[in-house]
C-alpha cells in the first residue's frame, strides 16, 4: 500500500464530490439565497447530515477497522460474523433512533434551532423538512459499515465516490423544480433520504467481493461487539469533533437573521479542504497503521504516523493560504448569483477567513486522533475533544452578543489549535511518535512551496481583479483560472524538492 496514491484516488474522488456539491449550492443559492426557506432547508439537512460527517468521514472506521481488521487476521469467516454482528446492531438502533426523532421532531428542532421558535412559520417548516429528511441517517450509517469493510482491503475509489449520488440526486431535484415550477425545499428533502438509499445500494455492490451481508435476528450482543460499541461512542465524539462544533455553530447562529446560511455556505467551501487533507489521509493510513500496530512493527508503525503527518501539512497548508487570500473571491465566485447579494457575500467569506485559518488544526485532530484509535484508546481523544467542544461553546456564547456569528468560527478554529497542541503533546508523552528530520525538513519545504504559492495567488487576484468583481458573471472561470495555476505552481515546486516521491509514502 502507498498513503499517497491512496490519499490521491480518494481525494479524487473526493474533490469530484465536492465540486458537485458545490454546483449544488451554487444553484440553491441561486434559487433561495439566504431566505427562510434555505435557513430552514440547511437546518432540517444539518441534523442527518452531521450525522453523515460523523460516521462517513472517519468516525465509523476508526472504531471499525481495527476490530475488523483484527478479526480478519484471524480468518475471513471471524471477519465477516463481526460485519453481520455489527450491521445488526446498527440497523436495529437506527431505526429506534429515527422513529424517535420522527415522534418528537418539534422538541429536536427546538434543540438545534431555537432562535426558530421564535418565528412559528419558519419553525413549522423546518419540522416538516426534518421529517422527510432524517431517515437518511439509517441508509447512510449502513453506508459507512460497507465503506469500512471497502477501506480495510486498501479499497478507498467507492467509498470516495459515492457521496457523489447525494450531490447528483439534488442537482437533479433542483433543476426540475425550477422547470415544473414546484416546491423546492420538499423536493429536495425527499431527495436527500432518496440518494441515501441509493447510496446504500452502491457500497453493497462493491463491498460483496469482500463481505456479503446476512442478517439473523438476534437479542445477545456478544463481547467483541460490545467493545466496538465501547469505542464507537467515544469516537463519533472524537473524529466528528468539528461537525460537532459547526452543530453548536448553528445552534447559536440560529439567533441571528441570516447566520445560519452565511456558517453552511462558508462551512461548505473549507469542507472540501478538510475532506482532502484530513478525512482523506485519516481513513488511507487507518488500516495501514492499524495492520502494523497489531503486528507489532515499530518502524512501520512511525513511518505510517510520520508520513500522514506530513501529507497532511502538504494538503492543509496551501488550503488554508488559499481560503485566507481569497475567501472574498471564493464566495462570491461560487456563491454570489441571483438571491445571494453582494452583502451576504461579504459575511459570509469573513466566516470563511476565519475558518481558513483553522483548516491545518481541523485536519490535524482527525489525523492525531487515529494513531490512537488504531492502538484501541478512545478515551484520549475524547477528553481532548471535550475540551475542543467545551472551549468552542464558552467563547461562543461569550461573545456572541458583543460580535455576532463571525465569533463562531473565530471560536472553531482557536479551540481546534489548542487540541491539536494538546494532541502532539500527549502523544511525546506516550511515547507513541517519533518525529524524525526528516519531517521537519519537509515541512520547512512545504512552508517555502506555500509561500510561493500565496504571492502567486495575490498577483492573480489583483491581476483579475475586474473579472472577480461581483457583478461579473463569468468570474467564476477566472477564479477557476487562478486556481488551477497556483495549484500546478505548487505541486510542480512540491516535486522539484522531493516532496511528492511515491516510495517515500510506501507501507508495509
Amino acid at each position: 500500500m502507498n498513503l499517497l496514491s491512496s490519499a490521491s484516488i480518494f481525494s479524487f474522488f473526493t474533490l469530484i464530490s465536492r465540486i458537485l456539491g458545490y454546483l449544488r449550492d451554487i444553484l440553491i443559492a441561486f434559487f433561495l439565497g439566504t431566505s427562510v426557506f434555505a435557513d430552514a432547508f440547511f437546518v432540517a439537512f444539518r441534523l442527518p447530515n452531521t450525522f453523515r460527517r460523523l460516521f462517513a468521514e472517519g468516525t465509523f472506521n476508526a472504531a471499525f477497522i481495527p476490530s475488523y481488521t483484527k478479526e480478519r487476521l484471524t480468518s475471513d469467516r471471524a471477519g465477516k460474523m463481526f460485519a453481520d454482528d455489527v450491521l445488526r446492531l446498527v440497523t436495529i438502533s437506527l431505526l429506534f433512533l429515527v422513529l424517535l426523532v420522527e415522534i418528537f421532531t418539534p422538541i429536536v428542532i427546538f434543540l438545534i434551532a431555537p432562535g426558530f421558535f421564535q418565528d412559528s412559520i419558519k419553525y413549522d417548516l423546518v419540522i416538516e423538512l426534518a421529517r422527510i429528511t432524517f431517515p437518511f441517517l439509517l441508509f447512510v450509517s449502513v453506508s459507512s459499515l460497507f465503506s469500512g469493510v471497502l477501506n480495510s482491503h486498501n479499497k478507498f475509489a467507492a467509498a470516495a465516490a459515492a457521496p457523489i449520488i447525494l450531490n447528483v440526486v439534488l442537482i437533479v431535484i433542483l433543476l426540475a423544480s425550477y422547470f415544473f415550477n414546484t416546491n423546492f425545499v420538499k423536493n429536495l428533502s425527499y431527495g436527500v433520504t432518496g440518494a441515501g438509499i441509493l447510496q446504500m445500494l452502491f457500497l453493497m455492490y462493491f463491498a460483496k467481493k469482500f463481505y456479503k451481508p446476512s442478517f439473523e435476528f438476534k437479542t445477545k450482543v456478544n463481547k467483541k461487539v460490545k467493545f466496538f460499541i465501547r469505542k464507537l461512542i467515544p469516537s463519533i465524539f472524537s473524529s466528528g469533533v468539528t461537525q460537532i462544533n459547526i452543530l453548536v455553530g448553528t445552534i447559536i447562529a440560529s439567533f441571528q437573521a441570516g447566520a445560519v446560511s452565511y456558517l453552511y455556505y462558508a462551512d461548505r467551501v473549507y469542507q472540501i479542504n478538510l475532506a482532502i487533507a484530513g478525512i482523506a489521509v485519516s481513513i488511507v493510513s487507518l488500516p495501514a497503521l492499524s495492520r502494523a500496530i497489531k503486528k507489532k512493527n515499530k518502524k512501520n508503525i512511525f513511518q505510517i504516523q510520520n508520513k500522514s503527518i506530513e501529507l497532511t501539512f502538504l494538503l492543509s497548508i496551501p488550503a488554508s493560504i488559499g481560503l485566507i487570500i481569497a475567501s472574498e473571491e471564493i464566495v462570491s465566485s461560487l456563491f454570489g448569483y441571483g438571491s445571494f447579494s453582494e452583502e451576504d457575500v461579504k459575511l459570509t467569506s469573513k466566516a470563511l477567513l476565519y475558518f481558513g485559518y483553522g483548516v491545518p488544526a481541523f485536519a490535524l485532530v482527525k489525523v492525531l486522533g487515529n494513531l490512537f484509535f488504531a492502538r484501541d484508546d478512545t478515551k484520549t481523544p475524547l477528553k481532548i475533544s471535550l475540551l475542543i467542544v467545551v472551549l468552542n461553546i464558552l467563547i461562543s456564547v461569550f461573545f456572541f452578543n458583543k460580535i455576532g456569528f463571525i465569533i463562531i468560527p473565530i471560536a472553531t478554529t482557536t479551540s481546534s489549535w489548542i487540541g491539536t497542541i494538546i494532541y502532539f503533546f500527549i502523544l511525546y508523552e506516550k511515547k507513541f511518535l517519533n518525529i524524525e528530520r526528516e519531517l521537519f525538513k519537509n515541512l520547512a519545504k512545504i512552508f517555502l512551496c506555500s509561500f510561493l504559492m500565496s504571492i502567486l495567488l495575490i498577483y492573480g487576484i489583483g491581476f483579475f481583479s475586474d473579472e472577480l468583481m461581483y457583478s461579473n458573471t463569468f468570474k467564476f472561470l477566472y477564479l477557476l483560472f487562478i486556481v488551477t495555476f497556483v495549484a500546478i505552481i505548487y505541486l510542480i515546486s512540491c516535486n522539484l524538492l522531493g516532496l511528492l516521491k511515491f516510495k517515500n509514502y510506501k507501507t508495509i
